[in-house]
């Protein structure tokens, strides 16, 4: 008998497509958990599954991914300032609410600490960091509009810049893995000068 070649065709295994915004999520957890600096391309394409061609067709740079993942960030894990201080609270009270709200809400996870976009705020990368501060600019006016409408007197930019200075503290201490109950209590400290500050005003 003739050998006759036998053909065997093999179904390809369809990869299955590439989710952008999947893709985002994964690479926020990695950002937020390490920084921008210390995030390569070559982590990230591992961890999204991916070749650094696809990255680029798909964000366009390391960069333009690292605001992407802010974004999201602000959208879904940023406290919800509006419900905070829309309360009936004094403004004392409503501002000591937000450094203990920010004092759990940062060391809720053990890995993801800290405001990812405070600490973004400090890369080495100017880049970065300048796009960290940019994206927190609203964030900032709201806490300064606020202050600027409960105090009819004394030092609105100085008291704005006190909220900030102990949120971005709370949020430096928990990257270093301060416990949760050591960060209320200097949540509670500082509120307490507040007490003070909008007495006098």
């Amino acid at each position: 008998m003739a050998n006759q070649s036998i053909k065997i065709k093999t179904a390809r295994t369809r990869r299955p497509a590439f989710d952008r915004e999947q893709g985002i999520e994964t690479a926020r957890a990695l950002f937020h958990a390490r920084g921008y600096d210390a995030v390569g391309i070559a982590e990230l394409t591992q961890a999204l599954d991916i070749v650094p061609p696809s990255l680029y067709a798909a964000y366009g740079s390391k960069l333009a991914l690292f605001e992407r993942t802010l974004q999201s960030y602000i959208a879904k894990q940023m406290l919800p300032l509006d419900k905070i201080l829309s309360s009936d609270a004094s403004p004392a009270e409503a501002l000591t609410g937000l450094f203990v709200a920010a004092a759990k809400h940062y060391t809720r996870d053990p890995v993801l600490r800290g405001c990812m976009v405070t600490e973004a705020m400090r890369a080495d990368d100017p880049q970065a960091a300048a796009l960290a501060a940019t994206l927190a600019k609203p964030i900032s006016g709201d806490i300064h509009g606020y202050i600027a409408n409960s105090c009819r007197s004394g030092d609105v930019d100085q008291i704005t810049d006190y909220v900030l200075l102990t949120l971005r503290g709370l949020s430096s201490y928990a990257c270093l893995g301060l416990p949760q109950q050591k960060l209320v209590g200097c949540a509670e400290v500082a509120g307490r000068a507040l007490d003070v500050e909008f007495a006098s005003s």
